[in-house]
């Protein structure tokens, strides 16, 4: 087992608010992923003959926000193999290396948040419909302030 130095996966996630990430965006960046997904039909499915269940999470999991970054990648056979592991690991009888299997794939794929962060991939804020009621426009409310508290006491003659 190797012993000291960094891996892969170790220490926190990047933050992009954080200062430092943000260091570290200025080399690699962030990319922002589209909030309405990919747009576009699935590709083929690149496996053997795929049972109905693993058709069904193919077509969704390429209409998420990550299948952009994964079809400019060429993930289709990472992201097949994650979605025949998964249809596994759902299955009531299904083993636990099969499940934490899934999570390693949610991960490295962006699936997950920590998988986002690694990723550096962030998803734009989704776009208002037109139609959709404007919210109200009253002020927030917020707690009165230690300042707020405080009362202004007139000197007095004698002081």
């Amino acid at each position: 087992m190797p012993r000291g130095g960094a891996r892969a996966v170790s220490g926190p996630a990047p933050d992009p608010r954080s200062l430092r990430s943000t260091k570290a965006a200025d080399k690699g960046g962030w990319r922002t992923l589209p909030a309405e997904g990919r747009g576009k039909p699935a590709p083929d499915w690149p496996l053997t003959t795929a049972a109905d269940r693993e058709l069904d999470l193919w077509e969704d999991v390429w209409a998420k926000p990550q299948a952009v970054a994964w079809a400019d990648m060429g993930q289709e056979l990472e992201v097949a193999l994650f979605v025949r592991t998964l249809a596994e690991a759902e299955r009531a009888d299904g083993r636990v290396d099969v499940k934490k299997m899934v999570r390693s794939y949610l991960d490295s794929l962006g699936l997950s948040v920590a998988g986002m962060n690694r990723n550096r991939w962030k998803v734009a804020p989704a776009i208002e419909e037109p139609d959709a009621p404007a919210p109200s426009e009253a002020a927030p409310v917020r707690r009165p302030s230690a300042r707020d508290r405080l009362k202004v006491v007139p000197r007095g003659e004698g002081a």
